[in-house]
C-alpha cells in the first residue's frame, strides 16, 4: 500500500496539468493558457501540418481571404517537409512547435520530452529562420513534463478557446464553422487543422470548406483575423495588430 503511494503521486503530479484541456476550466482559470488575447481580435490557428496534400490549399485560400495565421507544426512533418515549412513562412504566416510527433505523453518521460521538443524547436527555427515562440502539444495534453520541457526551450505554451472539431468523420464545411462559431468571442484562438495527419482521412476538407465563413463571421462581427503574434498575448514574434475592442460573440451568416 505504502509502496505504491509514491507510484501514485508522481502519475498525478504528470497528469495534472493535463487539466486545463477542460475547455470551461481553461478559459476562467487560465485565459492566457487558452488564447485570450485582444478582444476585438481573433487567432486562427492550424495543427499537425504540414502536409503537401492539404496545406498548400490551405495557403491559398488564406492568401484570397488577406488573412495570415499561426500553423502549429510537427517537427517530423516538417522534417519530412521543411520546403512546404519554409512556404509556411515565406506567405507570412507564423510556425510554432507542436511537438515532434502526435503521441499521448501519458507515462512519465522527462528525458523523452525534453528531447522530442528540443528536435522539434530546431526544425521549426531552421524553417523560420528564427527561434519559435508559441507551443501546443499534441492533443491540448499538457503534462508537467512537457510543461517544463517548453519552459526550457524558452517556449509559450498557448491551446485555444474555440475548435471546429474537423477532424470527424462526419464533419463538414457547416458543422465546423457552426462549432467555432458556438464558442468564438472577440479575443478567443480557435483550433482547426490543415491535415488530416492525426485525424479521420479527408477530414481537412471540411475546415477548408469552412475557413471562409469563419472568417467572413469574424469580420462581420468587427473582429480582425490574424496570428498569435498579433493577439495581445505579449511576446509574439509578428508584432501587435492595431485593432478594436469588442467582446462580441460569433454570429453565422447565411
Amino acid at each position: 500500500m505504502y509502496a505504491v503511494a509514491p507510484v501514485l503521486a508522481a502519475a498525478l503530479a504528470h497528469v495534472g496539468p493535463a487539466a486545463t484541456w477542460l475547455p470551461g476550466l481553461r478559459r476562467r482559470r487560465f485565459p492566457g493558457l487558452a488564447g485570450q488575447g485582444s478582444p476585438g481580435h481573433v487567432a486562427l490557428t492550424f495543427d499537425d501540418g504540414p502536409d503537401p496534400a492539404s496545406t498548400p490549399h490551405f495557403l491559398d485560400v488564406l492568401d484570397g481571404l488577406g488573412v495570415r495565421a499561426t500553423f502549429f507544426v510537427l517537427g517530423e512533418n516538417a522534417a519530412r517537409h521543411p520546403a512546404l515549412a519554409r512556404e509556411l513562412v515565406r506567405r507570412g504566416h507564423e510556425i510554432a512547435v507542436h511537438g515532434w510527433a502526435h503521441d499521448r505523453p501519458w507515462r512519465p518521460s522527462p528525458t523523452r520530452d525534453t528531447r522530442d521538443l528540443e528536435r522539434a524547436v530546431q526544425v521549426v527555427g531552421e524553417a523560420a529562420g528564427r527561434a519559435p515562440y508559441w507551443y501546443r502539444p499534441p492533443y491540448g495534453i499538457l503534462t508537467s513534463g512537457r510543461w517544463a520541457a517548453a519552459r526550457r526551450a524558452g517556449l509559450r505554451t498557448v491551446l485555444w478557446t474555440a475548435w471546429g472539431k474537423d477532424w470527424r468523420q462526419d464533419a463538414t464545411p457547416a458543422s465546423v464553422r457552426a462549432t467555432v462559431a458556438a464558442d468564438l468571442r472577440g479575443g478567443g484562438t480557435v483550433l482547426l487543422h490543415d491535415t488530416d495527419h492525426a485525424s479521420a482521412p479527408g477530414s481537412w476538407r471540411a475546415a477548408l470548406g469552412a475557413l471562409p465563413g469563419i472568417v467572413r463571421d469574424c469580420r462581420g462581427a468587427g473582429l480582425a483575423v490574424g496570428p498569435l503574434g498579433e493577439h495581445g498575448l505579449g511576446g509574439g514574434r509578428a508584432g501587435d495588430a492595431s485593432v478594436s475592442a469588442t467582446g462580441a460573440g460569433i454570429a453565422v451568416a447565411s
